[in-house]
């Protein structure tokens, strides 16, 4: 029987999403209108993400800042196309104290501006740099429309900014970056994804180029998953960030940003949880098995701490239901949490020396010897769980990927089931926009694909470029 408190996925996937979130406690509403509040299971899914990005991206040779909050208007104004870009998200401070401001203050969007009025004062040669700096922090855009954890006012990220003296470098940084996000969504996430380039029109604004991580839902809505920008030398031009290069003749610096926000924690709910709540992949549950004692019987306790001692040894995050509980709680609970596995230890099934160990995300229960080597045990399926949830949500998404020769075909798929649409197109601006007339729909990414051949999906005219289009959050 599914989880009452959850509205069956099937019946309205957004009543669905917002009730495994609040079931979950993975956040809750706020009195600050379009903000909410990251509960302890959320941030904990959060953490876990931070602690594994950031030690990749200092693998990687990128260390840590903080820049402020706030942005002067005369320094964000030096760069018109990013003002122009996030102007409708802006929120400003107007008065300090009881004096109002005369030049008003911008509660950051994104740090660009900020990383550029820093990178002017300590840099002066070709052995400065490059600086690869990341900064974990939060951003405020003035969002419309809100849902937890996929578009709310203030949200959690990280935004690496990085500096190069060639454009070759630079270009690197910008394709590696989006190699970290594309692999931490496949082996930690469980989540297929596919990477490509934006559109001019749908790129970051100011940049030359944005690459971009998109992944599909379960309900066929695309969710754009971490981006990285190559901005070439446009920013260091407006904020004249200027180095001497090899030649001794001064130059202007090449620079990037990337980044990836607490979306992510949207999309594991919306490819991988189901009517009974969540489900954590185990590579990011920030705890992958529980223990629930049944009866307080002197056999069952003891088997249950060593179980405990023997896995948190062997780095699998493991604790004990104690409380008060009944099992049946217990168990709805660890489920509606996500917990990957959870292993009972009951008296009836110790006299017949067995333990039973169920996983989260098939639900399927498992009895084995009470003298198995839990270990050993636990580790192997912790792996299954991990990798069959890739293959599900792989497969999931396969089933939603579609291919569109005119707006008929395109207007068909996305009335029907809305998924990953295979099109051609011709690079026109105009034919981006007459898409978008269909439900919303949006190029996602340019996928590379040196052998275009065909027409454009809506003028019929010699297609330039292969795209993938959908509908998105």
């Amino acid at each position: 029987m599914a989880n009452e408190k959850i509205t069956k996925r099937d019946v309205d996937f957004a009543k669905w999403y917002t009730d495994v979130v609040k079931a979950a406690h993975l956040a809750d509403y706020s009195s600050v209108k379009g903000c909410i509040v990251i509960e302890p299971n959320g941030y904990a899914i959060w953490e876990k993400m931070q602690s594994i990005l950031d030690k990749e991206f200092k693998k990687l040779g990128h260390v840590n800042v903080q820049m402020p909050l706030l942005i002067p208007e005369s320094m964000l104004n030096k760069e018109k196309e990013l003002v122009e870009g996030f102007s409708p998200e802006v929120a400003w401070v107007t008065v300090g104290g009881n004096k109002t401001l005369e030049d008003r203050l911008c509660i950051r969007p994104t740090s660009e501006t900020l990383f550029c009025d820093y990178y002017k004062d300590h840099i002066s040669s070709y052995k400065d740099l490059p600086k690869l700096y990341n900064q974990w922090c939060n951003v405020l855009r003035w969002e419309k429309e809100t849902r937890p954890f996929l578009r709310s006012r203030e949200f959690l990220w990280q935004e690496g900014h990085t500096i190069h003296s060639t454009k070759e470098e630079a270009i690197k940084e910008t394709n590696q970056m989006m190699d970290v996000y594309y692999n931490f969504f496949h082996n930690y996430l469980a989540i297929p994804s596919i990477r490509g380039m934006k559109t001019e029109k749908e790129k970051f604004s100011g940049a030359e180029f944005t690459l971009t991580n998109e992944a599909l839902m379960y309900n066929g809505v695309a969710l754009q998953a971490g981006t990285s920008h190559y901005f070439g030398q446009k920013f260091s031009e407006a904020y004249d960030v200027k180095f001497t290069n090899k030649n001794n003749e001064l130059e202007y610096v090449y620079q990037t940003s990337w980044g990836t926000t607490t979306r992510m924690i949207g999309a594991l709910i919306m490819v991988h949880s189901d009517d009974y709540g969540l489900v954590l992949p185990p590579k990011i549950a920030p705890k992958q098995v529980v223990i629930v004692p049944i009866g307080d019987n002197e056999e069952v306790n003891n088997l249950s701490n060593k179980f405990k001692e023997e896995l948190n040894n062997n780095d699998i995050i493991t604790y004990i239901d104690d409380s008060e509980k009944s099992p049946g709680f217990k168990f709805a609970e660890a489920e509606v949490n996500g917990i990957p596995v959870r292993i009972e230890v009951g008296k009836r099934d110790l006299e017949k020396g067995i333990i039973t160990v169920a996983r989260r995300d098939t639900r399927e229960k498992i009895e084995i010897s009470k003298d198995t080597d839990i270990v050993s045990f636990v580790k192997e399926l912790l792996d299954t769980i991990q990798n069959d949830m890739l293959e599900k949500a792989t497969k999931r998404r396969d089933e939603l990927t579609f291919k569109a020769d005119n707006l008929d075909d395109m207007k068909n798929i996305l009335e029907t089931q809305p998924g990953f649409i295979h099109a051609n197109w011709c690079g026109d601006k105009a034919c981006e926009e007459k898409i978008k007339e269909i439900k919303g729909c949006k190029s996602r990414c340019i996928v590379p694909d040196e052998n275009v051949s065909g027409k454009c999906v809506c003028c019929s005219k010699e297609a330039k470029y292969h795209v993938i289009w959908g509908l998105q959050y």
